[in-house]
């Protein structure tokens, strides 16, 4: 019998996919669990499976077009098997049509205008507004470097161009660049308008709904990190000995946020109205950050793996994420999320809450620093800042201290993450 597949449902989010790539043709056997073609939803590329046997008779969206939620995308029919009526003009999808209209914008709704095309300064002029002020040399070297002398800052007399003037220009707008070509020239571009990704745009309209739905609020502490430092040094030492790995200071914090979180497990929680649901496992959310967007898969009963576990699962969570690769029970069911920027250089940051998660980590760069010892004596020290964004309605200011406490705890006793 004639079967018609439709756009599938691949993320708790999702309203509309576009086929990123086609894996059959019209013609072409398929069966049951055969992947026929690669969707790609608002935060990741999935490859999507045949539900059906039979030979595909015609396909109804190409490369590169999108469909919503249960619109015809094949039709495929059985061995000797007449296509139905309606073959050409498919049924639509099933969804209600306030549903449609809500999750797919009209082609109708006109293009936003283009923005005005920016000015450009005037040449600078004399007093009387005559010619640029300029020596005759620099006149003719502008002329046969095809240099514009009229955009090009004099230091002579008066603001008039002199030949030393164009050693420090390059291009036809005479934009400046290093005498000795050591400073990178980066020409002028122009405005342009991007498009917004099915991926930023629900970016866009979680972060706003978390913002304004969320009471948020803000702790940070500063940790001492040398012990930490001191920590995973020796144990990558003795791993690379052994053939093992290496472990990045990530690697330890989510440890970290994972024992603290099991400890004080009012942060590990979510708000549902009239109820406050407390998760008896961490599914620990680990920010990544991708082409067009960021994407935070997550690491289910962290509390049972080691940092060594963390490790392996976080690095095939974040290739399967910038592949685009990462299945919808990968990217759902968060508890609580960590954010860090340290690697970027970021000392200090306040995350926006992952709905309905309760608490988010934000998490900044080791630095070295003086500081003051047990002796009273200044000493060099590596600190790290700690940011911690809490939903009020479910965390209080002193239980969030308290998860910081213990945070702080298993970060500068870092024995205490080792198992």
């Amino acid at each position: 019998m004639a079967s018609y597949l439709k756009m599938p449902k691949l993320s708790d989010t999702m309203a509309e996919g576009k086929i990123a790539k086609w894996l059959i043709a019209e013609g072409d056997e398929v069966e049951m669990g055969n992947e026929i073609a690669e969707i790609e939803t608002d935060k990741a590329t999935m490859t999507w499976e045949s539900s059906v046997d039979g030979v595909v008779h015609k396909i109804y969206v190409a490369e590169g077009g999108a469909a919503v939620l249960g619109a015809p995308l094949v039709l495929v029919l059985e061995e000797g098997e007449e296509p139905p009526a309606d073959a050409d003009n498919p049924p639509g999808p099933e969804a209600p049509a306030e549903e449609k209209k809500e999750t797919k914008p009209s082609s109708a709704a006109p293009a936003p205008a283009a923005p005005p095309a920016p000015k450009k300064p005037a040449a600078p002029t004399t007093a009387s507004g005559g010619r640029v002020k300029a020596s005759p040399l620099a006149k003719k070297v502008a002329e046969e470097r095809g240099l514009d002398i009229s955009k090009i800052k004099g230091s002579g007399p008066g603001g008039r161009v002199v030949r030393e003037d164009l050693d420090y220009c390059h291009g036809s707008e005479g934009s400046r660049r290093s005498a000795i070509g050591i400073l990178p020239a980066f020409p002028s571009r122009g405005d342009e308008s991007i498009e917004v990704t099915g991926m930023r745009r629900v970016i866009a309209d979680r972060l706003l709904e978390s913002k304004t739905t969320i009471p948020h609020f803000y702790l940070n502490i500063e940790v001492d990190a040398e012990p930490l430092m001191e920590t995973r040094s020796q144990v990558n030492a003795a791993s690379v000995a052994n053939g093992g790995q290496k472990f990045t200071v990530n690697d330890f914090i989510m440890r970290a946020v994972t024992l603290a979180a099991m400890e004080v497990p009012e942060v590990n929680a979510s708000f549902h109205g009239d109820s406050i649901y407390q998760y008896g496992s961490v599914n620990l959310s680990v920010a990544v950050a991708i082409e067009g967007g960021l994407v935070t898969p997550v690491i289910r009963s962290a509390e049972d793996k080691s940092i060594a576990d963390l490790s392996v699962e976080i690095k095939e969570l974040a290739t399967k994420a910038r592949d685009k690769k990462l299945t919808p029970d990968e990217m759902q069911g968060g508890t609580i999320t960590i954010s860090n920027l340290g690697a970027y250089g970021v000392q200090n940051f306040d995350a926006i809450i992952n709905p309905p998660q309760a608490a988010i980590l934000a998490i900044g760069a080791i630095n070295k620093q003086p500081v003051v010892n047990d002796e009273n004596e200044i000493v060099p020290g590596m600190r790290m800042w700690i940011g911690m964004s809490c939903d009020h309605r479910v965390i209080d200011g002193a239980v969030g201290a308290t998860f910081l406490q213990a945070l702080r705890k298993n970060i500068e006793t870092p024995i205490l993450l080792i198992s």
